[in-house]
């Protein structure tokens, strides 16, 4: 999305639209170039706030390339510490704003998380113990999707 408002008149088109069609333009470029990593049999982590229709179409895009895919949802219940994490962040994706405490609030206000998710892992344990559920995740999707 970044890209695109390096162009003035995509980007004016852009902010006409409403929330559900921003964020699908978003999607629609994630799906692209992850349909195009997957045609080359590389692997892909798409990651953003998604709802079911993003989960249930980036299911669809991994299956029509017969890859597998695991739906992983992070969330963090302590919202002081999410609000701590978000001010201590620095992303630095060109033409991009850095993301404030008041963008997450709106968010966390009207996000529902989607039901079908493979992992939850949660920000408020440690790092380390996410890292093993993942790893084991990733190992068990291995022997049962293709």
């Amino acid at each position: 999305m970044a890209a695109l408002r390096g162009r003035p008149e995509v980007w004016e088109a852009m902010q006409s639209l409403d929330h559900l069609a921003f964020r699908t333009v978003g999607w629609s470029i994630m799906w692209n170039v992850a349909t195009a990593q997957l045609r080359e049999d590389r692997s892909v982590i798409l990651d953003g706030v998604a709802r079911a229709p993003e989960v249930a179409a980036t299911r669809d895009i991994a299956y029509a390339a017969g890859s597998r895919s695991i739906v992983v949802l992070t969330t963090i219940d302590d919202a002081k510490l999410h609000e701590q994490r978000v001010a201590g962040r620095f992303r630095a994706i060109p033409g991009w704003p850095e993301l404030t405490w008041e963008d997450v609030q709106r968010t966390r206000a009207t996000w529902r998380p989607p039901d079908d998710v493979d992992l939850v892992l949660s920000a408020d344990r440690a790092f380390e113990s996410n890292l093993v559920e993942l790893q084991a995740a990733i190992g068990s999707a291995s022997t049962t999707n293709k």
